[in-house]
């Protein structure tokens, strides 16, 4: 039996103010494994609830051939959730409890159906993902979501969607929050599922294991083979192309510029030499009659030929520059956040978190440090810590929910409300560095994408009042686009002051310049192995 393929056909959504995404989309995704790349706020997660059919399009249809798992990028699972529960498990494991109690009825035997190993199936693909369950343990169900961390909650969604057994499998942001070792189950379980796999991710490495490459841009998708490399492989080519074609272009605008210059030049001095000789009646009535009409002759074909190449040429370079992909940086120059070395930053003195570990830790200087750990080890708790103590210097600190906004208010007001005392211009022109330019910057909150939200809190956190000197950030390349993440990246590179950086994204590591690296263990902060 062939895999099944996600078929869209003149799909049509905008948004309740009337915000166009999709207008007449079609596009096929699978067989295989796909990987759905754009720019963030391109539409993806969106066209993912209209897949799902948690939106409803205003035209158009969506095919999902057999059932569908979904993993999105916020489960919006509750603290107080049992394991069970968030895996739909809760009423067949009641159902099997009675009946092996010996007070089932016919109900509970339904409800059970063929499902009597559901117990033990669950607990081994949670231990397959990395979730440190012991195979046979059916009594850790019974877990509540808030003695796991974000990364094990991303993991216990995937094993939610596989246990239903799905056709096509959607996974919005799967490595989210996961420690390298999990991100290698996770690649091995998805790696093995048999049915259509879409994946939204920008994680470099997922891609690199995909064998197809979608990508939605401006309202259309379109379909590479091969996996993210070689669909990198193709862009760049494209756009080495789209340059020279446009220096080609360029070139020739300068060309019929100058010929039609010089052809006006050339019809200007006939038409003062007839003019001369019609004044001086110097030629006979009819030679300066066939004078005139041969000048105005020469000015119709001057319109139609040169002035015609002229615009001919200018569309051409417009063609031309529409297929240059829009490659703008954040640029990042606040002096107030130098830090210089030997200052003290952060301090801790064998501090014991709740998770368990004793911690301490010395920062001075500029220093960049990448904090790692298995999954639930206590990281962000360690952040938190170091925030509570209160370090040396002005800082901030970046969560991984991006929680730092008033939903209701936009862009420009939030960062306004962090510098009380910059000038609304000030504040504009800053803003346009992290490219929220124009009215980009009068967008709620609430209606940003994820790359565009973490964007915007960079924004709020580096212009704040005072200058923060030290950045507390805890997974700040979730729910990042490949180009939102080299953004990042740059934006951070060109950070002055020191960095505390919860990341297991090595690439972006490196690209900071991480000059040291810690693990956070059971015994504590140990130099990572890198670093021995």
């Amino acid at each position: 039996m062939s895999m099944p393929v996600i078929s869209v056909s003149d799909l049509t959504f905008a948004w309740p103010d009337g915000t166009p995404v999709f207008d007449g989309l079609d596009a096929q995704f699978g067989p295989g494994h796909v990987g759905l790349v754009g720019t963030n706020g391109a539409g993806k997660s969106t066209l993912f609830r209209l897949i799902t059919g948690e939106l409803r399009a205003a035209r158009g249809s969506v095919t999902v051939p057999g059932r569908f798992g979904y993993l999105r990028q916020d489960l919006g699972l509750a603290a107080g959730q049992r394991v069970d529960e968030v895996l739909g498990l809760a009423g067949i494991r009641n159902a099997l409890h009675r009946i092996e109690s010996g007070t089932g009825t016919e109900t509970d035997f339904e409800t059970v159906g063929t499902a009597w190993d559901i117990e033990e199936r669950a607990v081994a693909l949670l231990g397959r993902l990395g979730l440190h369950y012991v195979a046979g343990d059916v009594g850790q169900l019974d877990r509540r979501l808030d003695t796991l961390s974000g990364g094990e909650t991303v993991l216990l969604g995937l094993v939610a969607e596989l246990l239903r057994e799905p056709d096509v499998l959607l996974l919005d942001e799967p490595t989210n929050n996961l420690d390298q070792v999990a991100r290698e189950r996770l690649y091995e379980v998805v790696g093995q599922f048999p049915g259509t796999v879409l994946t939204v991710s920008h994680d470099r490495e997922l891609l690199d294991r995909v064998t197809t490459i979608a990508e939605l841009r401006h309202g259309a998708v379109r379909v590479f083979g091969g996996n993210y490399t070689d669909y990198e492989r193709i862009i760049d080519a494209e756009q080495e192309a789209a340059r020279a074609a446009i220096r080609e272009a360029r070139s020739d605008v300068r060309k019929q510029s100058r010929e039609l210059v010089e052809a006006r030049i050339k019809l200007d001095r006939r038409q003062r030499y007839g003019q001369k000789m019609w004044d001086q009646k110097r030629e006979p009535k009819i030679v300066m009659g066939a004078r005139k009409r041969a000048a105005e002759v020469s000015a119709g074909k001057l319109r139609n030929n040169h002035l015609g190449k002229v615009e001919e040429a200018k569309d051409h370079l417009t063609d031309m520059q529409d297929r240059l992909r829009d490659d703008r940086e954040i640029r990042v120059d606040l002096p107030g956040t130098r830090l210089y070395p030997g200052q003290d930053v952060i301090e801790l003195t064998e501090a014991r978190l709740p998770c368990g570990p004793t911690v301490t830790l010395k920062v001075s200087g500029p220093e960049r440090i990448a904090l790692t750990g298995r999954n639930g080890i206590g990281k962000t708790t360690l952040l938190h810590r170091i925030r509570e103590e209160g370090p040396a210097v002005p800082w901030r600190m970046l969560p991984q929910r991006l929680d730092v906004f008033d939903e209701s208010m936009t862009v420009f007001e939030n960062v306004a409300a962090a510098a009380p005392h910059a000038a609304p211009e000030q504040i504009r022109a800053q803003l346009a560095r992290f490219l929220f330019r124009g009215t980009d910057a009068d967008v709620v909150a609430a209606a940003l994408s994820g790359g565009e939200r973490l964007r915007a809190a960079l924004a709020m956190l580096l212009l704040a009042e005072p200058a923060p000197k030290l950045l507390l950030l805890d997974e700040p390349t979730n729910n990042l686009d490949l180009p939102s993440l080299a953004h990042l990246t740059e934006a951070l590179a060109s950070f002055q002051g020191a960095l505390l950086v919860v990341s297991h994204d090595p690439r972006f590591l490196a690209g900071i310049g991480v000059t040291r690296r810690l693990e956070l263990t059971r015994d504590g902060l140990e130099a990572s192995p890198s670093e021995q």
